[in-house]
């Protein structure tokens, strides 16, 4: 029993003791990028689920769309089995996604809050559902949502079982739910609120720590958040006009005869990612439509052209970043219709200005798109007063928008 307790310290590391032996309710844990907080939340279910003792216990795993699990937390799971050798037990499924134990038929689920109707209506062969993981739970932005998924973790459990939820995220904005529910609430025996951050991590190497040291000098807002997984405190926003709505093509397509399109691309790949800014915009009302969204880091151009095509988006036309005329010369080879921005004086503002006169309406599943309009404000100077400048963060969906609506923007007498 000793061995199997330093073996398994060996595998999950520091810093999470408490949370590893908590069994109320709720875990919420906010954390840096690069604080094992997905890691460890992966080998703490595979370790568990495995145990004699919890071989009744049933997993279910939400993030805001579904789309998006299979890259995250169906690979980190994936990863833990891998880690803790239990691949002889454990069976990965793609269509649809689940991890099944091949011994006990205990399953783990993966649902997307898209499709509500299948989050509430899960039923399991073996065993109870218990346990459910909420990853990116920022994504969640009204709470009446976290309700429902809450009341889906319900009934009766074996005894030695026990119902729990965990949630883990970035904690971008300090005006979310989760704070004054979870990390602001008094003392409660059923509540387990942590902040975790790079520093407990000690599988980094030096040019990981790196990342960090140069993000702590020269975006210490950045580094507070991302660095030390402090809350983000949000002041300023650019844009305020907008609001998250289900709303299908057909629908606004009828109520707009004459809407518009506009599709745009911004660059990154290390350290920012690749992002496309799908939309429509009705220029009577000026209302513009987010309706779908590509971000992703470590693309090449290649992958880019291959991703948006497999997207759907592969013949439609694209304004990109015009800092990179390599690119779009190339996604041009592929066959992908892309131009340069336009670029003039104070483009960035006149664009900025073109946006907040309209209405922003965002479909759910642009989870990325809604994290950073809700983060992206204006730059302040040392003495706290505001610059007519936006910040140089969360701001590649937010370009991208800008590169996609430039067509109309220059029509109002605005070069972009």
């Amino acid at each position: 029993m000793a061995d199997s307790r330093l073996r398994m310290s060996q595998i999950v590391g520091k810093g999470y003791n408490e949370f590893w032996k908590f069994k109320g309710r709720y875990r919420a844990v906010k954390g840096s990028r690069a604080s094992k907080k997905s890691k460890t939340s992966a080998l703490w279910y595979m370790a568990n689920l495995s145990k004699e003792k919890y071989r009744q216990a049933n997993l279910l795993v939400i993030r805001k769309t579904y789309r998006t699990l299979k890259d995250s937390c169906f690979t980190e799971l994936k990863w833990a089995i891998n880690r803790l050798g239990l691949q002889n037990q454990w069976v990965a499924k793609e269509s649809p996604l689940e991890i099944v134990n091949v011994e006990t038929g205990q399953k783990i689920f993966f649902r997307g809050l898209d499709d509500p109707l299948k989050v509430t209506s899960i039923t399991v062969d073996v065993g109870v559902l218990c346990w459910l993981w909420i990853e990116e739970a920022y994504e969640i932005m009204q709470e009446s949502d976290f309700d429902t998924i809450d009341e889906s973790i319900r009934g009766e459990v074996p005894e030695g079982l026990f119902k729990q939820i965990t949630l883990t995220f970035n904690p971008w904005n300090e005006h979310h739910w989760i704070k004054k529910r979870f990390f602001d609430a008094p003392p409660d025996p059923d509540i387990l609120a942590i902040t975790t951050n790079y520093l407990c991590n000690e599988w980094l190497d030096e040019a990981d720590k790196k990342v960090f040291e140069r993000m702590k000098k020269q975006n210490p807002r950045r580094y507070r958040v991302a660095g030390l997984g402090d809350w983000g405190i949000v002041d300023g926003l650019v844009y305020e006009n907008w609001h998250e709505q289900i709303f299908s093509l057909k629908q606004i397509q009828e109520q707009h005869p004459d809407l518009k399109s506009g599709f745009g691309l911004d660059y990154g790949f290390t350290n920012d990612p690749s992002a496309a800014f799908i939309g429509f915009v009705d220029l009577e009302t000026h209302t513009i439509y987010v309706w779908d969204e590509m971000y992703e880091k470590g693309l090449s151009n290649k992958k880019i052209y291959d991703t948006l095509c497999k997207m759907g988006y592969g013949k439609d036309r694209f304004t990109a970043e015009s800092a990179e005329p390599k690119s779009n010369a190339e996604l041009k080879s592929y066959g992908m219709r892309v131009k340069g921005a336009e670029k003039g004086k104070d483009s960035v503002n006149n664009g900025i200005q073109w946006i907040q006169d309209c209405t922003i309406i965002i479909h759910p599943r642009c989870v990325n798109f809604l994290t950073e309009i809700s983060n992206y404000t204006w730059e302040k100077d040392k003495f706290g007063n505001k610059r007519n400048v936006p910040i140089d963060d969360f701001n590649h969906l937010m370009d991208a928008m800008r590169y996609g609506l430039e067509q109309y923007i220059r029509n109002n007498k605005w070069l972009y």
